[in-house]
């Protein structure tokens, strides 16, 4: 029996080396989020250098190592990255404020509450809208409406604006 764990130990090993570069790898590229799989990929990672190692001592030495030298890397990039000034190339640098002219863009939509314009685009039910001789991002509330019929700004939450068709005749 010892034997065979022996010879497993090595399979086993490169297995849950493997498993965990791979989890590592989902949790980067294809689930980002609460780290799951990042904390499985590293106790996998860990349990695969114990496995191969000759001792525990020598896999917590390495381990301890391994851990060490990745704080001086984080350390040292985090330092050469203020040196530089890479954060200011790599960040919008210009504030747009409210004394320089800028107004949120939920504040400019209910300026269009009540206003009519055309259906530029199919409604199915968003699609866009000229309103004031401005194109603007519209949904109706859930009918299908054609290009070039005249629509009405029936409700403006936030940024979404919500149009209904106008029948021309009662105008």
């Amino acid at each position: 029996m010892l034997f065979y764990l022996a010879q497993m130990s090595g399979w086993l090993a490169t297995l849950a080396f493997v498993l965990g570069v791979l989890a590592l790898v989902i949790e980067l590229f294809f689930v980002p989020g609460f780290g799951v799989a990042g904390v499985v990929g590293v106790i996998l990672l860990g349990w695969g250098v114990l496995l191969i190692s000759v001792d525990i001592f020598h896999a917590t030495q390495a381990l301890t190592l391994a851990l060490l030298v990745t704080l001086l890397v984080l350390v040292g990039g985090v330092w050469l990255a203020t040196k530089f000034n890479f954060w200011r190339r790599v960040t919008l640098s210009n504030r747009q404020n409210k004394e320089e002219g800028y107004l949120a863009p939920d504040r400019q939509m209910e300026k269009l509450l009540g206003l009519e314009g055309v259906a530029a685009t199919p409604l199915r039910p968003a699609g866009s809208a000229l309103i004031e001789g401005m194109k603007v991002d519209v949904v109706t509330e859930g009918e299908f409406v054609a290009p070039g019929t005249h629509v009405l700004v029936i409700k403006v939450e936030g940024t979404r604006v919500v149009v209904k068709t106008v029948d021309r005749k009662d105008i």
